[in-house]
């Protein structure tokens, strides 16, 4: 379908514009009844069209709401993160049935010292009727919701979420259950407090936002994009299910049967099938030119390196071009290929060599931030806005070059300390240590081997077969 052009877009680098709104998804699904396939605006359409036309959040919101009001919706539900360098909005979306265009949906603002979350299930419950500066909603939010005999109670007590996507199990466990797990690593007591409701034996929901126990700064996020549960009760790295290597991954399809019993493996925030991630930099103290960075990942986040984008670049680095490569398209100079490939390997034997690529892309990080500043400085110190664009543009495409051959560097160095299950050591400058008849011939060889666990769990299996015997 076709929309009417706007008389003046925006510059747009990945899911943040150059005046520094950012717009991030998660899909929820909700009623299946309520999908329009008729609909001119899909939620990707939404998110790339509103960045293009939207100076802040609450704008964008203004945008979107209008967009499907004239177009029609095509997508299921949606919960949107919505924010510019001053503001941060949920705001949550589903569409009205086959044929009718429009929308039902609600955003609301986050308080400035408080963090919120949402992982592919509707996340706002009650909101507040009579704060149009905290609260936005379409005007039959709630009256549609009687209509379709979703809801029958006061309007003081209707729950989005509950009307437009009820809870079930994979909502909890796949996708709430990632939630609980950003609040309880910045909430005291949250962790613990919410954790019957994860498992099922509570019914009360957490709330959509809480207040941190310290500032969040942009590595707090970054490294919190990465977690898999670790050091909680649903930490997946020490059951069989790991391996002897402490896998925090379950390969799809998520649940499985075992005479008769249905069964289900955690879902947790980092997942190996991510195709991009990306952690947005909104900075109100600073003016647009260098106040917005994108820090872009591809693949799975807990093994990629974010670098950050400048959003007022011109150009895409190479090794993210659109075009370079496919997802049945191997190539040599794609940032997507290379980080799968580290990947790939990483997950063979994770508690070693996904340790050992943790630390490169941990290195990688603090070094740029350290680089911000000075880039900041170089991009500010412009004679005027077409030279800070450029400079601007000339050091994202140098810092993302930059990462494609350090990691197709540390590919082929993996390569050679990891290969066959052995591990070759090295000396204090990080060369590999030869036998000393020859630098061809590894010195120091380790042999990590498997686990206790594992070896119990295979004894207990194959025992009297794999029994040494006189």
């Amino acid at each position: 379908g076709e929309i009417k052009e706007a008389s003046e877009t925006y510059n747009v680098i990945g899911n943040m514009n150059e005046f520094q709104v950012t717009i991030g998804e998660t899909t929820f699904g909700g009623r299946e009844e309520l999908s329009d396939p008729h609909g001119i605006m899909d939620y990707g359409s939404l998110i790339y069209v509103a960045l293009q036309r939207s100076r802040t959040a609450k704008e964008a919101i203004k945008v979107m709401t209008d967009l499907v009001k004239e177009y029609g919706y095509y997508s299921s539900g949606e919960s949107f993160s919505i924010a510019d360098p001053n503001e941060a909005w949920i705001m949550e979306m589903i569409g009205k049935g086959p044929g009718v265009k429009g929308a039902v949906w609600v955003a609301v603002r986050i308080p400035d010292d408080c963090i919120a979350a949402h992982a592919n299930q509707a996340r706002i419950h009650q909101f507040p009727l009579n704060d149009k500066d905290n609260c936005i909603y379409s005007p039959d939010v709630i009256s549609f919701a009687r209509e379709k005999g979703y809801f029958n109670g006061l309007n003081k007590d209707f729950s989005f979420a509950d009307a437009y996507c009820p809870l079930d199990f994979g909502g909890l466990r796949a996708c709430e259950a990632r939630v609980w797990s950003f609040y309880n690593m910045f909430c005291s007591g949250m962790g613990e407090m919410y954790l019957p409701y994860i498992q099922g034996k509570s019914k009360e929901p957490m709330p959509l936002y809480a207040k941190p126990d310290k500032k969040i700064s942009v590595r707090d996020i970054q490294w919190a994009m990465r977690d898999h549960y670790e050091g909680t009760a649903l930490d997946i790295t020490n059951d069989v299910g790991a391996t002897a290597y402490k896998m925090p991954y379950r390969l799809s399809p998520l649940t499985f049967e075992v005479n008769g019993q249905k069964y289900f493996n955690e879902r947790p925030i980092s997942t190996q099938q991510s195709a991009f991630a990306f952690v947005a930099q909104m900075r109100a103290n600073l003016p647009d030119a260098i106040g917005g960075v994108l820090w872009f990942g591809t693949d799975d986040a807990a093994t990629s390196p974010l670098t950050p984008i400048y959003v007022t670049s011109t150009v895409v680095p190479e090794c993210l071009r659109d075009g370079n490569g496919s997802m049945l398209k191997y190539s040599d100079t794609s940032m997507f290929w290379i980080t799968n490939r580290v990947a790939q390997f990483a997950y063979l034997r994770y508690n070693i060599v996904g340790k050992h690529v943790r630390e490169f892309v941990d290195m990688w990080e603090n070094q740029m931030l350290e680089l911000v500043a000075d880039m900041d400085t170089q991009i500010g110190s412009a004679s005027n806005a077409k030279k800070a664009r450029k400079v601007a543009t000339e050091l994202s495409v140098d810092n993302a070059q930059a990462l494609f051959g350090a990691w197709t560097k540390l590919d082929k160095f993996l390569m050679v300390k990891y290969i066959d299950g052995n591990v070759k050591g090295q000396d204090e400058n990080g060369d590999f240590v030869d036998n000393g008849n020859g630098k061809d011939i590894p010195g120091v060889i380790e042999m990590p081997g498997y686990s206790e666990k594992w070896k119990r769990a295979v004894a207990a299996d194959k025992g009297e077969v794999l029994k040494v015997v006189k």
